[in-house]
């Protein structure tokens, strides 16, 4: 089939979006930006100078003043609006997005769906605002005593590269609807898809600086945190780069969602449904080029099902077709980044200088037409026991490690302690028992149940525990608790 075409091929310079225009950054830091699929630069983007920053703070800080006192119910119709944009240029978006992540069509089709329904879900925040308050008349004799819920001010927000558009919507939609100002600090490694999600939303109309974007890194990052405008930090990235935020967070006393790494497990029990089961986990493991928050890396196969799972598996590995996610019939693109490319084979080769052993090796694949991608096939390993390093650290990328399990009791016993990560566990299994004791018992923040990824709707929060998350509030619904604060008043009029 052929290609869908690319809205465009290069898209020359970015720039910055501070105060309702954009601009030319006056940055001589400019880096470039590739299509993952075939290696060719796609654009050019600055890294915003200290000045730079610092006006879009200013943007935010002066916005803010206009924004929070927009009634609620013209928020909420702007946010209406910002819905409608996003369904206009669903295409278009999906495009871009595959062009500039390099994930395939479909996924990047679902990806733009999420943040619709995240826009539709910071809707109903706004008029579920209302429920919120508390008001008890006559407390005490001539006392009333009530509850209000009050914006904090601008935000920083970070969004990474294997989740551009759904994570600005994990937030700034949220920031919004509380009557909150962003300044949006996306990844180096896709600048052209956060150019396009934010002409989208600022078609809607809002106020000029209540949504501000620049490019930049951790120094600029840390630069825009520590300015006293600027309230806290919405954060989706590496454990790395999100606990020191969470340190500078709690030297200037200011609130945070630092949102990280995984090691997530799935458990594959005895009466598990393999048919199923298989093509759950092709898309938990390699699905994005296994670049997500809550996919999978070790699959725990416990019984005699062993060895019928592991050759299911690799089989239906083995077949998943590579390229460019432009082509409908591509199921598997390339990773975002040559970088990312390189860290996962040093995490291949870390596991087999441990004692694992290769069952699928998708590690050097041809792909026609694309000889200079970003590609791995599926990797499939053997012999990898829970105390190793690499059963420790996430790979972000295409692998899946094959461990056997005893016992439901001891995989559940080494998901709550040979890991300090708590994004997701999911079981397969047609026992409702087993998959009880597994959702009480598992200490890990999104369950999942006959699903190969445990992904939270809209409208219920990141789970996620341990070292996967730090701060005050977890993203998505539940980040309004981030941009607001809680006012209690006291009254006496008799």
């Amino acid at each position: 089939m052929p290609l869908l075409p690319e809205v465009k091929n290069y898209y020359g310079k970015q720039r910055l979006f501070i105060k309702g225009d954009w601009i030319d950054s006056e940055s001589k830091i400019v880096n470039q930006n590739t299509n993952p699929a075939t290696g060719k630069v796609i654009s050019e983007f600055p890294e915003a100078t200290s000045a730079e920053a610092r006006a879009a703070v200013d943007a935010a800080h002066k916005a803010f003043a206009v924004w929070q006192d927009v009634p609620m119910r013209d928020r909420a119709r702007l946010l209406f609006d910002m819905r409608a944009r996003f369904e206009e240029h669903y295409t278009e978006l999906c495009r871009v997005l595959t062009q500039d992540h390099g994930r395939t069509i479909g996924e990047a089709e679902g990806s733009v769906r999420r943040v619709i329904e995240n826009i539709e879900s910071a809707c109903s925040a706004i008029y579920g605002l209302a429920k919120q308050n508390e008001h008890v008349m006559q407390l005490a004799r001539g006392i009333d005593q009530y509850l209000t819920w009050e914006p904090l001010g601008p935000f920083l927000i970070i969004t990474p590269g294997n989740i551009p558009m759904h994570a600005w919507s994990s937030f700034v939609p949220y920031a919004l609807a509380a009557g909150c100002t962003v300044v949006v600090s996306p990844s180096r490694q896709n600048p052209v898809a956060a150019e396009y999600i934010c002409k989208v939303a600022q078609e809607t109309g809002f106020p000029p600086g209540v949504i501000n974007m620049v490019h930049g890194g951790r120094n600029i990052n840390n630069e825009i945190l520590s300015q006293p405008e600027i309230k806290g930090v919405g954060f989706i990235g590496s454990n790395r780069a999100g606990h020191e935020l969470f340190e500078l967070c709690g030297k200037l006393r200011k609130t945070s969602s630092i949102n990280g790494n995984g090691k997530n497990y799935v458990v594959v029990m005895p009466d598990a449904d393999l048919n199923q089961g298989v093509q759950w986990l092709l898309r938990a493991c390699f699905g994005m080029g296994g670049q997500r928050c809550l996919g999978v890396d070790n699959i725990v196969v416990i019984g005699d099902i062993y060895d019928e799972f592991k050759h299911r598996f690799a089989e239906a590995a083995a077949a998943m077709r590579l390229g460019y996610g432009l082509d409908t019939e591509t199921e598997l693109g390339p990773m975002t980044t040559q970088n990312g490319k390189e860290s996962v084979l040093k995490w291949i080769e870390l596991s087999l200088s441990e004692g694992a052993k290769m069952v699928l090796d998708g590690r050097y694949p041809k792909v026609e037409g694309y000889p200079n991608g970003y590609f791995l096939a599926p990797n499939i390993l053997e012999d990898v026991h829970v105390d190793m390093q690499s059963a420790k650290e996430e790979a972000f990328g295409p692998v899946a490690a094959l461990i056997r399990g005893d016992s439901l009791d001891q995989t559940i016993e080494w998901i709550n302690t040979k890991t300090y990560l708590g994004h997701s566990a999911c079981i397969l299994t047609a026992s409702g028992s087993a998959a009880r004791k597994f959702i009480r018992e598992v200490n890990v923040g999104n369950i999942g149940v006959n699903v190969g990824v445990a992904q939270p709707y809209s409208f219920f929060p990141l789970g996620s525990r341990k070292d996967s998350f730090v701060g005050s509030a977890k993203s998505r619904m539940a980040s309004m608790r981030l941009f607001m604060d809680e006012k209690t008043v006291c009254a006496r009029w008799v």
